[in-house]
């Protein structure tokens, strides 16, 4: 009776403690719909979709997008797809389409246009790598290759036509696992050159200011020595001639502007040690700083020369006895 009683305790004590042992273990989580992912890889597989996939996590069920690219899966879409594997009663939390990104390595089609150019510096008499303008037969767009791709693009063959100035080339553009892909690129390539431009039309005697001027990138076969390659040779100097907006500027085009017009009124001075005579003189013709002109000397209505040193003001040369003599009412300073 003892025994029978020690026995019924015992199987009632250990099922009181599986209970216990299996109420406090955590309930399963449940499988959950994501709204966004990234895939590595053409795959996309079940786990990638559903949070908490279990054993079927690694089964593929759509095609990834292509490289660099997004698409979205409705909701709708992947329930059915994974329900074909005994996956049911999956949350989705209100999602109604997943966003699927396919991981990749971007390579601007600025760092291909470089190779380009740095070859053609390399192989071909053109300059600078960054002097060289690159027009493509094609639109060269950004190119996209798998995240594990290591290394740049290269160039592995390039022939040039330096009367034409066409090209084309070979490329190695690295894919992902050690691989490479070879592309064949074509167009027309051209060593440039700054030179100083006119931001608008220009009317001869104008004096160039820093808005109208504006420096261009032109092609060097087009561009002489004597074309302005500096802005600085240009800003405060005068158009020789009208010039037509775009034009580029030759050194010829310009000359010092003139600080003295034609018919101005000016001083005339003499200057020596201790010593400053000055008289007014009607200017006979225009000039420059520098510009040796005729001024008519007003009191004793003679012409004189003399170096144009700043507007209205003409510096004489001679004796400063001769000057006096002729100019007998010349102020002394």
């Amino acid at each position: 009776m003892i025994r029978t009683l020690i026995a019924a305790l015992l199987a009632l004590t250990t099922a009181s403690a599986v209970n216990a042992e299996v109420a406090s273990a955590p309930e399963p989580q449940r499988p959950t719909l994501k709204s966004e992912i990234i895939v590595n890889g053409d795959i996309v597989r079940i786990g990638d979709l559903i949070e908490n996939a279990g054993i079927v996590a690694t089964v593929p069920i759509f095609r990834a997008p292509d490289l660099g690219y997004t698409g979205t899966v409705p909701a709708e879409t992947v329930l059915d797809a994974v329900r074909n594997h005994a996956l049911i009663g999956v949350e989705t939390g209100g999602v109604r389409e997943v966003v699927v990104t396919r991981a990749s390595r971007t390579i601007p089609a600025k760092e291909i246009e470089d190779a380009i150019t740095q070859m053609l510096s390399a192989r071909f008499d053109l300059g600078p790598s960054k002097d060289i303008v690159v027009h493509f037969s094609r639109d060269l767009r950004t190119t996209y290759v798998e995240p594990s791709a290591k290394g740049q693009p290269r160039v592995t063959h390039i022939d040039f036509d330096s009367y034409s100035g066409r090209f084309e080339a070979t490329l190695e553009i690295p894919t992902g696992a050690g691989k490479r892909s070879l592309v064949q690129l074509s167009g027309r390539a051209a060593a440039t050159v700054e030179v100083a431009t006119v931001a608008r039309t220009i009317d001869r005697g104008t004096t160039l200011k820093d808005s109208d001027v504006v420096m261009e990138r032109r092609p060097r076969a087009e561009i002489g020595r004597d074309f302005v390659t500096n802005r600085n040779q240009a800003i405060g100097f005068a158009a020789r001639n009208g010039l037509q907006a775009g034009r580029p500027i030759r050194a010829v085009d310009l000359t010092k502007p003139d600080l003295i017009q034609r018919n101005d009124s000016v001083t005339l001075v003499y200057e020596a040690p201790g010593l400053v005579l000055t008289i007014r003189g009607k200017a006979i013709e225009g000039g420059a700083e520098g510009d040796v002109i005729s001024v008519l000397n007003e009191q004793s209505k003679r012409t004189v020369q003399g170096t144009v040193v700043a507007p209205g003001r003409v510096n004489m040369s001679g004796s400063s006895q001769r000057f006096v003599a002729n100019n007998s009412n010349a102020d002394t300073r």
